[in-house]
């Protein structure tokens, strides 16, 4: 069940990047188990980003509790937490007290800001640290005001993803050497990490800091959506000649100012052309003309939409399970798929299964908490 079977995952319960970084790992078969603070409440407590854990719920600042955490850390292979710098060892869990009791511990720090440097104390969310490595201007579209672009770049793209690949690699480094470390995985970082070919084409000329002049960022007539008769919208993005060929074929366009297609001062006059083009059919007819073609086609769906497409139901990319249709795990495995472990856990759910399992005495309070969930 999942390559990561076997292995076990402290997630510090948190909100953005950490969660989504949890799901991930248990998707791919860890055994991980959330630490909840005690009458803590959360935003979203159905959201399946929080699927597959399961959770003991501690009161850090007591010393029984904390000895607890300190137990399950000792057992485990990594851990991740997404507190502000210095709160884990406030807490007496930093890493140098938890890589003691457990020197083979990955130790994975998720920040905005990172551990160090002059803003690394101060509040923030996604869209701060996106604005930050100039990612937010380069999506910001010509001569608009940059708009909130969904938090998948800062907390889950430059975030999640990287102190996952992050735990990955320190696991497989671990397993040789016998020793752990601790990973700085900073939203900040993996979002300029992410924005690496675009610096590199402006460090060659390739890419003007004027946002919607460029190849990929809406200024080219041919990577970008328009809007259709019915009011819906199209994607295209065929950026190889042979495909925009096939574009302006299969839509019958003939004028030769269509055909330089790279000539970027006749961008703007292809641009209209395109949008009245686009504008004389419904989104439904341009998806029976040109889905499934080689001009990079697809149509701009919603999310109830979305799951509904008969791409994304061929191939089970969202599954109905534990009462919610949710997204399915990726990526896929050819002999260890990945599987959506249990449900959403309630806090306290798995007290007494997960210290049974891991082999931890159960205290007097650990049996009558686990009494009064009975």
């Amino acid at each position: 069940m999942g390559p990561l079977q076997g292995f076990k995952i402290i997630e510090m319960a948190a909100i953005g990047p950490v969660p989504f970084c949890g799901m991930l790992l248990s998707d791919m078969g860890a055994d991980v188990v959330r630490l909840d603070r005690q009458g803590a409440v959360s935003m979203f407590p159905d959201n399946p980003v929080n699927r597959g854990r399961r959770s003991i719920e501690l009161n850090l600042k007591q010393d029984t509790d904390r000895d607890l955490a300190l137990q399950l850390i000792a057992n485990a292979d990594a851990l991740i937490e997404g507190y502000r710098p210095g709160v884990m060892e406030r807490l007496g869990l930093g890493p140098d007290v938890c890589l003691q009791r457990n020197p083979k511990l990955v130790f994975g720090r998720m920040t905005g800001w990172g551990q160090s440097g002059p803003l690394a104390n101060a509040a923030g969310h996604d869209l701060n640290y996106i604005a930050l490595t100039g990612a937010l201007h380069a999506m910001s579209g010509r001569d608009s005001t940059p708009h909130p672009p969904l938090n998948l770049i800062g907390d889950y793209g430059g975030g999640a993803l990287y102190l996952a690949v992050g735990v990955l690699a320190a696991l497989l480094e671990a397993g040789k050497s016998g020793q752990g470390q601790i990973i700085d995985a900073a939203m900040t970082d993996g979002t300029a990490s992410l924005m690496t070919m675009f610096y590199g084409m402006m460090a060659s000329g390739h890419w003007g800091n004027q946002p919607g002049s460029n190849l990929l960022d809406g200024g080219a007539p041919f990577y970008d959506c328009y809007a259709c008769a019915d009011g819906r919208h199209i994607s295209i993005g065929p950026l190889e000649p042979q495909f925009y060929a096939e574009l302006l074929q299969r839509c019958a366009v003939s004028d030769p100012l269509m055909l330089s297609q790279m000539a970027t001062r006749d961008w703007p006059q292809q641009k209209q052309t395109l949008t009245t083009l686009f504008l004389s059919k419904t989104r439904d007819e341009w998806c029976q003309l040109l889905e499934g073609t080689d001009v990079c086609f697809a149509p701009v769906l919603d999310m109830q939409e979305a799951m509904r497409h008969p791409h994304n139901v061929a191939r089970s990319t969202f599954v109905d399970t534990h009462g919610q249709l949710q997204p399915a795990p990726a990526p896929r495995f050819s002999r260890t798929p990945a599987v959506i472990q249990r449900g959403v856990p309630s806090p306290d759910q798995h007290r007494a299964q997960i210290l049974k399992e891991w082999a931890i005495p159960m205290s007097d309070s650990d049996n009558s908490s686990a009494k009064k969930r009975v």
